[in-house]
């Protein structure tokens, strides 16, 4: 059985991978920071469908918390297969000058830093070069990397951005091990973080899907699908690649 873990998969299109991964017969590590009963509810929906999971407390900022919820799955379904690389928070919103220095260091441990230690630790159990059966990586990047959110949120523009570039450089390191890596752009998406978002800047929806060439926002769902894509066979000549889920907001 292919062994599943989503950091940040308590809310969002974290949980919509968790659900969707269950039900292509994958065991599921759904990983949480703050949201304790949400992933412990994803946690019980897979298993109310057959299928295998737990959820996992760990900041995955912190490499020895990172480290320990590998241990955790090791132990409890297996050596990890497939990664989805989806915990991430906003920053200060405003201008650089303006920007709360702590709260971009924060985010910049979560959003760039926490992949790398997930990676990290993903690669050791996966890659051939150490004897494990290879597997998939998927990070999750957005729109916001091609636009820059200037003068709204840069420091969280800037960290997707570092994602792609990590996606193309590991990507090519472990292409020869097994291990593919590509990444996943979304674009406005029905989430919770952009619920909240939304709430302290009213009217940036609709100004934003003025923009948009489909005219509306994504579901959770509707992105999940492109995720579960590149775990799956079907993406196996797949590596490096940026897929582009925004509506038509960033295409070329």
């Amino acid at each position: 059985m292919s062994v599943l873990v989503v950091t940040g998969g308590s809310r969002g299109i974290g949980a919509a991978v968790c659900r969707g991964g269950a039900r292509r017969g994958m065991a599921v590590c759904v990983n949480y920071v703050a949201n304790g009963e949400c992933a412990e509810a994803v946690v019980d929906e897979v298993r109310r469908d057959g299928g295998a999971a737990f959820a996992r407390r760990a900041n995955v900022g912190d490499p020895g918390e990172v480290a320990a919820m590998f241990a955790a799955v090791d132990e409890r379904l297996g050596p990890v297969t497939a990664l989805v690389n989806n915990a991430g928070i906003m920053g200060s919103t405003g201008r650089v000058e303006d920007l709360d220095v702590a709260k971009t260091q924060r985010i910049f441990d979560v959003n760039v830093l926490g992949p790398f230690y997930c990676a990290k630790e993903a690669v050791r159990r996966m890659s051939t070069r150490n004897g494990g059966p290879g597997g998939a990586i998927v990070n999750i990047s957005s729109a916001a990397a091609k636009h820059g959110a200037p003068g709204a949120y840069l420091d969280y523009a800037v960290t997707k951005g570092a994602i792609e570039t990590f996606t193309m450089g590991l990507a090519k390191e472990l292409a020869g091990e097994g291990i593919r890596v590509n990444c996943v752009r979304p674009g406005f998406t029905r989430t919770e973080m952009n619920e909240e978002y939304m709430k302290d800047h009213p009217g940036w929806a609709d100004e934003f899907l003025t923009r948009v060439p489909m005219g509306r926002s994504c579901s959770v769902e509707e992105m999940a699908e492109p995720v579960l894509w590149f775990l799956s066979d079907h993406a196996s000549y797949v590596t490096g690649a940026v897929m582009d889920v925004t509506g038509g907001y960033t295409c070329p």
